[in-house]
């Protein structure tokens, strides 16, 4: 072997000794240096803590609204035509107003006879007054019998209870006379009319309804466990069908209990207003007070598998979720009733995605906790 083969057959071994030992060295260099991951966080979240704020605590109830009085007015006279129909349905009439009346031709020509057998009594009880004040001149001298005497006397008696009769007679017809003209027995409003002009009607006869003042009550119905917080003046605020609330004050209790249902009636004086009408079926909330109440925003509570949670943040940021239960709302806030502290750091935007343990990234947003959401 020549030197020039020599040298060449020892640079390829060298070679082959380097590439060995640079195999078994990297491993060892790479297991030197531990493997990190980084965990990131599942979401980015605000957080608040649960504030407490005073709320009026409310109790709703539903029911009928109808008129505080409803009077029926009548025809007090028997046999007469309707000649005028002076009121529609929706009306406002005041107390004494003519709301129909009555033909008084058959009426003024009775007046006019008890008016004649008036005067023929007073004609009779004249001459029957004369005869008697003669037999009381003799009635001593002996110049008339004594039973004559008595006739006589008995006879003027008897003439004047007939002119008494009589003049009773004419009065009456004279109230009759007066029947034949219906009159409002009080202000308020026309609610129904079976009056029709030409008609023949009897005594007694319905021919109007009238709302008295116009003034509507709302009959709520409430369960005999919640009369005890219900108060006589009371504020009471009503959401008709057109959701329009009105105001009303609790004007009586009813004083008994309905055996089938187990509900009493609320009678609730209402405000005047062109939109309440009688027969109306309508919502409405008692105001019974306010009370403190520990409320978060309602975004924060999740409902799952019929229960309410709500997500607890920790110093490590990681999520705990805690069971709670849930009471009164009011505009966009909840009360918490039980189940979480009052300084606890609690999930509100992107509650709904997180699992219990989660790790999250909080998020420096100002949060209106102290929001009290009071109506």
């Amino acid at each position: 072997m020549t030197n020039n083969k020599k040298l060449i057959f020892a640079s390829v071994i060298a070679l082959i000794a380097v590439g060995a030992t640079s195999a078994l060295m990297a491993p060892k260099s790479q297991s030197a240096q531990p493997e990190t991951v980084a965990v990131k966080p599942s979401l980015i979240v605000s957080t608040a803590k649960p504030a407490v704020a005073a709320w009026t605590t409310k109790l709703v109830a539903g029911g009928d609204i109808a008129p505080w009085q409803e009077a029926i007015v009548g025809a007090e006279i028997d046999g007469l035509r309707l000649s005028a129909v002076n009121v529609n349905v929706g009306d406002w009439v005041q107390k004494g107003q003519v709301l129909a009346e009555f033909s008084k031709d058959t009426m003024h020509q009775a007046l006019a006879e008890q008016g004649a057998m008036v005067v023929e009594a007073e004609a009779v009880l004249a001459e029957a007054s004369a005869n008697a004040n003669r037999a009381r001149l003799v009635q001593k001298s002996g110049a008339l019998p004594a039973q004559q005497i008595n006739q006589l006397l008995i006879a003027e008696r008897t003439a004047e209870a007939k002119l008494s009769a009589a003049k009773a007679r004419r009065a009456s017809s004279q109230l009759q006379l007066g029947y034949t003209r219906v009159l409002a027995p009080d202000d308020g409003v026309i609610s129904a009319r079976t009056a029709t002009l030409g008609a023949v009607v009897s005594s007694g006869d319905e021919l109007f309804r009238l709302i008295r003042k116009n003034r509507l009550e709302w009959r709520a119905e409430v369960t005999a466990a919640d009369l005890a917080d219900i108060k006589i003046a009371g504020e009471v605020i009503l959401t008709l069908p057109d959701h329009e609330q009105i105001k009303g004050a609790v004007r009586m209790i009813a004083p008994t209990i309905d055996r089938k249902t187990r509900n009493a009636l609320v009678y609730v004086d209402l405000t005047a207003t062109p939109q309440v009408k009688a027969g109306m079926f309508a919502s409405g909330e008692f105001l019974l007070g306010t009370t403190d109440a520990l409320t978060l925003p309602h975004l924060a509570v999740v409902v799952r598998d019929g229960f309410n949670y709500v997500f607890e943040v920790d110093k490590n940021n990681r999520v705990r979720q805690v069971k709670v239960q849930v009471g009164r709302r009011q505009n966009d806030r909840i009360e918490i009733l039980d189940g979480l502290p009052s300084d606890t750091d609690i999930v509100i935007s992107g509650a709904g995605f997180l699992n219990d343990g989660d790790l999250v990234s909080v998020q420096a947003e100002p949060v209106n906790s102290a929001s009290s959401g009071k109506l």
